[in-house]
């Protein structure tokens, strides 16, 4: 389905950006998994999509930092020749309520989840562009449409990649590209494992389907998402969160 691709991956040592370079591997893409300091696992994840028969390199990178971003993009496009989808998965959370959080708690986030997207969206455009075909695709999150006691920083930053989103496939339709966020809810990831038993089963009761979502199937979608059979689809924000935000 991606035979031939070569797909970029912030946070793809772990957990949703982990599942989604495997699902594409599997599918036959070249991946570059970005990460900024879990480098045993992005080893790992590296020799695991080898094994697919395809050509996988980690790299290093602070992807709030627009230089260091830059010359992220020239290595990658020079070690891959191509770039046909990127997926902007790399995020992290600094909870607190609003009367107490700090102010570099709510910069932080900002900084890798929302401008983090647009410094790789920056980078990698242009290359797209010249060749007249990409799939981008945002990794935003159902509190992003729902709001989340806590979590003003992290909320604030899932939203405003929406409004990216729909931006980014108004400005690159022309040129072939889709743009398309996925907005997980619940999903059993290691981020979600601190959680307390008893605060995931009152997460799980509010879940129509009653259960937590897994890594792959927000693999699958994201694949279905950079595969030609979604060409006609952008601007989208899709919901994979087993009916919690109904």
């Amino acid at each position: 389905m991606l035979k031939g691709k070569t797909a970029v991956i912030s946070g793809g040592s772990r957990g949703i950006g982990r599942s989604i370079a495997l699902r594409f591997a599997a599918s036959g893409a070249n991946i570059a998994i970005l990460y900024s300091s879990d480098k045993v696992n992005a080893e790992a994840t590296v020799t695991e999509a080898q094994r697919y028969g395809v050509k996988a390199k980690s790299y290093c990178c602070d992807v709030s930092d627009f230089e260091a971003v830059k010359a992220l993009a020239a290595d990658i496009i020079n070690d891959f020749s191509t770039v046909d989808i990127l997926v902007n998965n790399a995020g992290i959370v600094r909870d607190g309520l609003v009367l107490s959080m700090k102010e570099d708690d709510f910069d932080k986030v900002i900084s890798v989840n929302l401008k983090g997207a647009f410094n790789l969206i920056r980078h990698f455009s242009s290359h797209m562009l010249k060749r007249k075909s990409g799939r981008i695709i945002n990794i935003t999150s159902v509190v992003a449409l729902t709001g989340n006691p806590g979590q003003a920083n992290y909320t604030a930053a899932k939203a405003g990649l929406i409004g990216l989103t729909k931006t980014i496939a108004r400005e690159f339709a022309s040129r072939g590209i889709t743009c398309n966020a996925i907005a997980p809810g619940f999903i059993d990831t290691d981020m979600t494992q601190s959680i307390s038993e008893q605060a995931k089963e009152r997460l799980v009761s509010r879940i129509p389907l009653a259960r937590t979502g897994k890594a792959e199937e927000v693999a699958g979608l994201a694949a279905f998402l950079a595969s030609d059979d979604a060409a006609y689809i952008t601007g989208e924000t899709i919901r994979i969160d087993g009916g919690l935000g109904i």
